[in-house]
């Protein structure tokens, strides 16, 4: 089996949403499943609606090359996770640009996949973005799944998301619940809960004081 891990967020592997998708694929290799990644062009183009990939029954490569690698890539894995951080209660610009092609000229791309959306924010907006991301999901037969909360982490950077011990562990628990859908049997049982509250800067530094009096 082989996940795909989508990564929406313009900065790449070093944002809060590429710690919260390597957070899941660590746990996807403990369970023996490959994993490949994709992060999502920051240039990439949206849908101009010029129908090239209609009148041609093709996918979209108007203006970008690296679209047929991601086709690839999908065509591969057997689940995909999306992640984005929330910009304005919503997923990025660029992510929507590379569903909207993806899906108007491939519309049984991500059909029967197992697929998730991953997000994060600084405080709040998450929920819209996962509607707006799951609706993508819904009018292609794709089997969505859930974690023990809502697949999220909260930090405004990499660091604040490592204190979000919630957070992570949804992240792991979204893991076990791929692989055992892939696996088609039932969920497996869940870590001991945790309950995190938003971490912030000022508790950081903190943090770090206390530690460097105790000479650690």
């Amino acid at each position: 089996m082989k996940a795909l891990l989508v990564n929406g967020s313009p900065r790449g592997a070093f944002g809060c949403t590429a710690r919260a998708l390597a957070e899941v694929e660590k746990e996807l290799k403990k369970l023996h499943i490959d994993t490949d990644s994709y992060v999502v062009p920051k240039d990439i183009k949206h849908c101009i609606n010029c129908r090239w990939c209609k009148t041609r029954n093709t996918f979209c490569v108007h203006d970008h090359q690296e679209f047929g690698e991601l086709v690839d890539k999908i065509n591969g894995a057997d689940a995909i996770v999306f992640g984005s951080p929330v910009y304005y209660g919503g997923i990025t610009s660029q992510l929507k640009a590379l569903l909207t092609r993806l899906l108007y000229s491939g519309p049984h791309t991500l059909e029967d996949k197992v697929v998730a959306g991953v997000f994060s924010s600084r405080r709040a907006g998450s929920t819209s973005a996962m509607s707006e991301l799951n609706l993508f999901f819904l009018m292609h037969s794709c089997r969505i799944v859930g974690s023990q909360y809502w697949n999220e982490v909260h930090g405004d950077m990499p660091e604040e998301v490592e204190l979000d011990a919630e957070g992570l562990q949804t992240m792991r628990t979204l893991a076990r619940n791929i692989e055992a859908m892939l696996s088609n049997r039932e969920f497996p049982d869940r870590e001991h809960k945790i309950h995190t509250n938003f971490i912030s800067r000022e508790y950081l530094g903190l943090l770090k004081h206390d530690n460097e009096l105790k000479g650690e």
